[in-house]
């Protein structure tokens, strides 16, 4: 049988869509075994072809499973298990069905006894299958691409959608490019070669502008499995796309020398990343900025002109704190109950400290994880007079109420001797 032209297509297949010859050419075969048996086979049949890739010849086979005794229904237990179902409650039958998948029925299409099988293969055991080779067919070349064709176009498209799963859902967590397709009221979507990824609304950048054929470096957030195939979430204002981004331009990172400790960013605005160094001589922060700027630079260009502040990472919360606040410089930090802390700075570097509307001290908080208050010396120095003026105004209060108090118990006391003997017993 020559089925040459099937098995030319497989590498042009293979080639166009992205997929290994091998997965190819077991699609290839499944979808000949099921023309095969719609036009030959018997119900129950489980037939397997096998197609020759040199040669273009494909061969048939009917599978069988070896069985024992113990592995099958006798006829009696058949008829009792009828008898059963139509007594049973629904629980009942559930019950039933679990005991019936715990032994088969016995089908001579499907099935081989232990007995008859060793006479074909003396040492086959019970479980394993046994192949009988089908007859060819002159006819089955037209057939089978008649029949064939659609089931092989819909394996192609399974195992294309597969593989594109596959591939994006090992490349979670990490960056992609893609040229933008289209720009749809809440999604952008973006073409990145395989398939398509959706930047949703909440993912975006505010302020960015989208438009068709921008290159665009995207975090692949998750990716699931669809009717329609594999749907690729993808983001801009996710934190670890900076991270990320820097890991393209830093090669101390990749090799350990240098360590992403935290990040904090208010996309489109601000960022600030706490770095690390693992290897002596190593300037994490340097590492970072590059010779000239060139590689913060770089990670700048990419999102759009939003600000990155880089700091030094420190297992002492004061200095990490003070850290965190740069650019403003900190005279001092105390740790304070309840996980937070307050930062001195000289009073021409409060608004600096602070940031416009609050976004430098917000950004140094959720990086460290700290609360962090702010203040100068003279702002402590006056809170620190008011607390102690509502101190001293409340110590006449509390002596007002002393003697109140006081002037009550010896009013009750007078009243009770008062009152007569009598009226007491």
């Amino acid at each position: 049988m020559d089925l040459k032209s099937f098995a030319v297509a497989v590498s042009q297949i293979a080639e166009e869509k992205g997929l290994s010859q091998g997965k190819v050419l077991e699609t290839i075969e499944q979808a000949l075994a099921a023309a095969y048996k719609k036009e030959y086979g018997q119900k129950g049949q489980l037939i397997r072809a096998k197609l020759d890739s040199k040669t273009g010849q494909a061969s048939f086979w009917q599978v069988k499973l070896v069985v024992d005794d113990s592995m099958i229904y006798s006829e009696k237990e058949i008829e009792a298990l009828r008898e059963r179902k139509k007594e049973t409650t629904q629980p009942q039958q559930q019950d039933m069905q679990d005991m019936q998948d715990m032994k088969l029925r016995f089908n001579p299409e499907k099935h081989i006894i232990l007995e008859e099988a060793k006479k074909i293969k003396k040492k086959i055991k019970p479980g394993e299958e046994l192949n009988f080779p089908l007859k060819e067919k002159e006819d089955f070349g037209r057939i089978a691409a008649q029949t064939a064709k659609q089931v092989i176009l819909q394996k192609i498209r399974e195992a294309e959608r597969d593989s594109i799963l596959e591939e994006y859902k090992s490349k979670e967590g990490e960056i992609v490019s893609g040229i933008i397709q289209r720009v749809e009221p809440g999604s952008v979507y973006l073409d990145l070669g395989k398939s398509l990824g959706v930047l949703p609304r909440e993912e975006q950048v505010r302020g960015e502008f989208y438009r068709p054929g921008q290159r665009l470096k995207v975090y692949v957030l998750k990716v699931e499995q669809t009717p329609k195939g594999a749907l690729i979430f993808l983001s801009r204002a996710y934190p670890k796309l900076i991270s990320k981004l820097f890991e393209l331009e830093v090669p101390e990172l990749s090799t350990a020398q240098a360590q992403i400790k935290s990040i904090a960013r208010e996309p489109g605005s601000r960022t600030k990343i706490a770095v690390s160094s693992t290897a002596e001589g190593v300037d994490p922060i340097g590492a970072m900025v590059g010779q000239r700027g060139v590689r913060v630079s770089a990670v700048i260009s990419e999102l759009g002109g939003e600000k990155i502040d880089i700091v030094e990472y420190s297992e002492q919360s004061e200095k990490y704190i003070a850290n965190s606040l740069s650019p403003a410089k900190v005279l001092e930090v105390k740790i304070l109950p309840k996980n937070t802390a307050l930062a001195i700075v000289p009073n021409d570097q409060i608004s600096l400290a602070i940031g416009r509307n609050g976004q430098n001290v917000r950004l140094a908080a959720k990086l460290t994880g700290w609360k962090i208050d702010v203040k100068s010396p003279e702002q402590l120095e006056e809170a620190k007079k008011t607390l102690e003026q509502k101190e001293k105004e409340k110590e006449p209060e509390k002596e007002g109420k002393k003697r109140k108090v006081k002037k009550t118990k010896d009013e009750k006391r007078k009243a009770k001797k008062l009152i007569p003997k009598k009226l007491k017993s």
